[in-house]
């Protein structure tokens, strides 16, 4: 469940922000950051069956399906998330350098009125000034951020006067961006020579450009090695640019004033098979998504089932998941059941299915679970997604379908996901798991270790239990289950345990893990341990 809400932020964050793009040069994209775990290597057996658990977390195409939020840094131009800023002064002798500052000081005040009029001083008090140029766009942003109609009038004739008169200004490029957002907005609110230029230039973008037939070659050369893309995403193309960037802000204009003028231009961007368009498609998926209309669900399958390109095969799978009704569920299912799909377009299917509030989309991946011509790991996705609903039919189907696996593996996930259900009976289930001497080693000792994480487990019938069990691997395993609670009674056991147990190496295990313990019962033991 902690995957969700990180997914469910991101995306938010992304497609509510409305802020004004500030030039790239200032802000370097931030690096990624991986986050690991270090599992204690003097308890490695100990932690055998968390270690086996928690992959299955990882691995899962929910974190998969993040990969597709790496097309939202090709959106960075619509929405950048930092704060805007301008360059620190960089001219100290320019007799601007005092404005500038100022201007600055206040857009990062958020006083944009005030940053507006101290950028437009510059113009008009030293228009020889190195700072002149990018004054312009900075103004521009300082007006757009004030949002009223004045305002954006303004911001677009001065990102008009900069193209005009400084068109190699630095900022040049987010100028163009900027002045689609505020075209767009413009638009919006019913600005006719607005609308008129977007919808150029949204006719322009849907236009397959005219490829010339290149000769043929008297002898076909050997294709290159393709390169790999990030995580295994197959072959990349060097084919984005800048310009995507300024195509993108005219579409979302279009979307701003309503679905019906860009749906019609994103699918023909969609249609296009172009080298050159393999950037532009991967982010119309994305805004596809944002405006739901009667075909969207239906663009965005038709994008996956026919788009060369595999990002965006697997965005458009994604952004399904954010797309809700019974159009989009059929979309799923459709690939779900295609034969020729490929699996790891399935595994994003089936994790947008488990977005989906909708009873038939938990119908349809209890149904994959079920089916014995898929991979494995299709299936164990599908178990553990399903325990992230909480509901009685999945956990009634998920007991049931136990009974019928021989993979255990398989086991093992039905296990876990029942686990995160929760529930008495869920619980009692596991338990009655772990004292089946039929069922192997393995798999009693995963439901011992998930019924331990669990609160409807009373204690002191874990306490009991090691005294009746005869199986060496299975009390070491309750001595682990035994440390990772916190009741006192959990630790008496321990201690008795570490002074009594007849097998050395139980008491030895035991001591360990009272020695991770922070109670100052368990110093007071180990240090009565030494002395003895």
């Amino acid at each position: 469940m902690f995957v969700l809400p990180l997914l469910l932020a991101v995306t938010t964050f992304t497609t509510q922000d409305s802020t004004a793009p500030a030039p790239r040069a200032r802000h370097p994209r931030r690096p990624r950051v991986a986050v690991s775990v270090a599992p204690l290597a003097t308890a490695a057996m100990q932690l055998e069956q968390a270690a086996t658990a928690f992959p299955a977390i990882a691995v899962v195409a929910g974190l998969d399906a993040l990969d597709a939020l790496d097309n939202l840094d090709a959106l960075a131009a619509l929405d950048h998330l930092d704060d805007a800023a301008p360059a620190a002064p960089w001219a100290q002798q320019d007799p601007a350098d005092s404005l500038y500052r100022a201007a600055r000081r206040a857009l990062s005040r958020n006083q944009y009125a005030r940053a507006a009029e101290l950028f437009e001083s510059i113009q008009k008090r030293y228009p020889r000034s190195t700072y002149t140029p990018d004054s312009y766009y900075w103004q521009a942003f300082a007006l757009y951020r004030t949002g009223s109609d004045d305002g954006l009038r303004a911001a677009r004739k001065a990102l008009q006067t900069q193209g005009t008169r400084y068109p190699k200004a630095n900022t040049r490029h987010d100028a163009e961006v900027l002045l689609r957002r505020v075209q767009g907005e413009l638009a919006r609110r019913g600005d006719r020579d607005a609308a008129a230029d977007l919808t150029i230039q949204g006719d322009s973008i849907a236009e397959t450009p005219d490829v010339p037939e290149p000769a043929e070659p008297a002898e076909p050369p050997e294709p290159p090695e393709p390169a790999e893309g990030p995580r295994g995403h197959g072959p990349r193309t060097d084919s984005c640019d800048d310009e995507d960037d300024v195509r993108l802000a005219a579409i979302q204009g279009l979307l701003n004033m309503g679905a019906e003028r860009a749906v019609p231009i994103l699918k023909a961007v969609l249609a296009r098979r172009d080298a050159g368009s393999v950037c532009l498609r991967r982010k119309a998926v994305f805004l596809v998504s944002q405006k739901h209309s009667a075909e969207t669900s239906a663009i965005l399958l038709n994008a996956v089932r026919s788009d060369p390109d595999r990002e965006v095969r697997e965005s458009a799978v994604f952004w399904l998941s954010q797309v809700s009704g019974e159009e989009a569920v059929t979309a799923l299912d459709s690939i779900l059941r295609d034969p020729k799909t490929d699996p790891e377009i399935q595994d994003k299917a089936i994790f947008a299915l488990s977005q989906q509030n909708n009873p038939r989309a938990a119908a349809i991946l209890r149904a994959f679970a079920e089916r014995r011509d898929v991979r494995s790991q299709l299936r164990e996705n599908a178990i553990m997604w399903l325990g992230q609903r909480h509901s009685t039919e999945n956990a009634t189907f998920l007991r049931g379908l136990y009974a019928k696996l021989e993979d255990e593996e398989l086991k093992k996930k039905v296990i876990f996901s029942l686990s995160q259900m929760g529930g008495t009976e869920n619980y009692r289930w596991m338990m009655d798991i772990a004292l089946n001497q039929s069922e192997s080693t393995e798999i009693r000792k995963s439901a011992l270790f998930w019924a331990g994480q669990g609160h409807n487990v009373d204690v002191a019938d874990l306490v009991r239990l090691y005294d009746t069990m005869k199986d060496r691997e299975m009390r070491e395993q309750l001595i682990f289950v035994y440390s990772q609670r916190r009741e006192d009674a959990a630790l008496d056991k321990l201690f008795s345990i570490g002074k009594t147990d007849p097998d050395r190496e139980l008491r030895k295990n035991a001591i360990f893990w009272i020695g991770q313990s922070r109670s100052p019962r368990a110093a007071q033991y180990l240090q009565d341990l030494i002395n003895q």
